[in-house]
């Protein structure tokens, strides 16, 4: 059954599911469809064209849909979001800039208060973004990467899987999966150990990941001949070192070492 408040505005192509609840003061307006069990706070909006999957949180103030902050985009863009996220207060989710793309937020994420998502970014899986982390257009943050508070990331950038971020820290460039980034500017501290631990990857992995690790940020060797380096020793042949190969050999920014 629909809860939505007598003082919500609702109107356009707005499709509903049931067991949705839109709070006092909330707007929704435009294309818009809201999968069960999402709850939509007090004062939110949601505008513009804009998918919602099932259970999602969002709360007060925040809004979803808007125009992305550029000069020139095109009119059919949009927002898609798949299920079971949280977006805490006053969050900013702007749409896509070309048409027919879309600023897209995965499954199961949370957004905290003030977290500003610009245009056409992407994040994946299980991402965690902490209160006043800004991400600037095009920016795609791969599954389960933590950042920290009150850091800005350039547009452009990348941040890998299982990556952390400290907070306060600025992202000029691509953060490497499994790493630990901090500062300003940002440098590499380590791998995320207790990421890995909990995630119970195998003794074996880590093993691997350590000698990757040591080969790209403590070898003293290039990018270029580290990856080279990586490539032909059969030892490193496994899929979470083949992740980060791709991850660097696909980077246009370079990578925060």
């Amino acid at each position: 059954m629909k809860n939505i408040h007598r003082t919500a505005i609702v109107e356009g192509n707005v499709n509903i599911s049931g067991d949705v609840t839109i709070g006092p003061n909330a707007v929704v307006r435009g294309d818009i469809t809201i999968g069960e069990g999402t709850v939509i706070g007090p004062n939110a909006v949601i505008e513009g064209n804009v998918e919602i999957g099932k259970h999602n949180n969002i709360g007060i103030g925040t809004c979803i849909g808007t125009e992305p902050q550029a000069f020139r985009y095109d009119d059919d863009t949009k927002v898609v979001i798949g299920d079971n996220n949280i977006f805490r207060e006053y969050v900013t989710v702007n749409r896509s800039t070309k048409k027919n793309s879309a600023t897209r937020i995965g499954n199961r994420t949370m957004l905290m208060a003030y977290v500003h998502v610009a245009h056409d970014c992407r994040i994946e899986d299980e991402a965690i973004l902490a209160n006043c982390v800004t991400l600037g257009g095009h920016i795609e943050v791969q599954e389960k990467a933590v950042i920290g508070g009150v850091t800005p990331v350039h547009q452009f950038v990348r941040i890998g899987k299982m990556a952390i971020v400290g907070g306060g820290s600025r992202i000029p460039k691509d953060v490497v999966p499994y790493c630990l980034v901090a500062g300003s500017p940002a440098h590499v501290y380590g791998l995320n150990r207790v990421g890995l631990k909990r995630r119970n990857y195998p003794e074996q992995v880590k093993r691997k990941l350590k000698e990757a690790y040591s080969i790209i940020f403590r070898s003293g060797l290039n990018t270029t001949h580290a990856v080279e380096d990586m490539q032909k020793r059969k030892d490193l042949d496994i899929q979470e070192v083949r992740e980060i190969i791709d991850f660097i050999n696909t980077s246009d920014r370079g990578i925060t070492k």
